[in-house]
């Protein structure tokens, strides 16, 4: 996949508004609307755009708690690895997961009504898996998320 600094600012501007009008989009990096539109579609057939997301407010789902929970497995088995990674994508509660390297082996991001509930998903989900060794959860006070990207490649001119 080749992009360049068009494509690059294509993505940084719909990274932070994934509703942006195509006009304003040309506009903001500078090419004619019609080629924003045909760009928009390479960049999601190519896939350097999977998807786009809606910002919701926690509060208004009845969110009162997120939380990061990590897990360290038993046994380091690919079986077990990917079991319990497919069994996290039945979770609803799970609001993203990572497999990490280090002294857990995954960490969760997790939303919840309030304490109860979180030590009840706590205890029902992870705690009554065999392939679970350890929990432990942090409480997370506030999150953004940064709209920002990281670029580490060149573009290509």
């Amino acid at each position: 996949m080749q992009l360049d600094r068009i494509d690059f600012a294509i993505l940084r501007e719909l990274r932070k508004n994934a509703r942006l009008p195509n006009k304003l989009l040309a506009e903001r990096v500078g090419v004619a609307p019609s080629t924003a539109l045909e760009r928009v579609r390479r960049l999601r057939e190519q896939g350097a755009i999977c998807g786009y997301h809606a910002e919701v407010a926690p509060a208004a789902l009845g969110i009162g708690l997120q939380a990061m929970i990590s897990v360290r497995l038993a046994r380091h088995a690919r079986a077990d690895l990917d079991g319990f990674g497919r069994y996290l994508s039945t979770l609803r509660e799970v609001l993203a997961f990572y497999h990490v390297a280090g002294a857990n082996d995954y960490l969760l991001h997790v939303a919840v009504r309030d304490s109860d509930q979180l030590r009840d998903f706590a205890l029902d989900a992870f705690t009554t898996r065999t392939e679970v060794a350890h929990i432990e959860t942090s409480l997370i006070f506030s999150f953004r998320r940064n709209v920002d990207l990281p670029v580490y490649r060149a573009a290509a001119d």
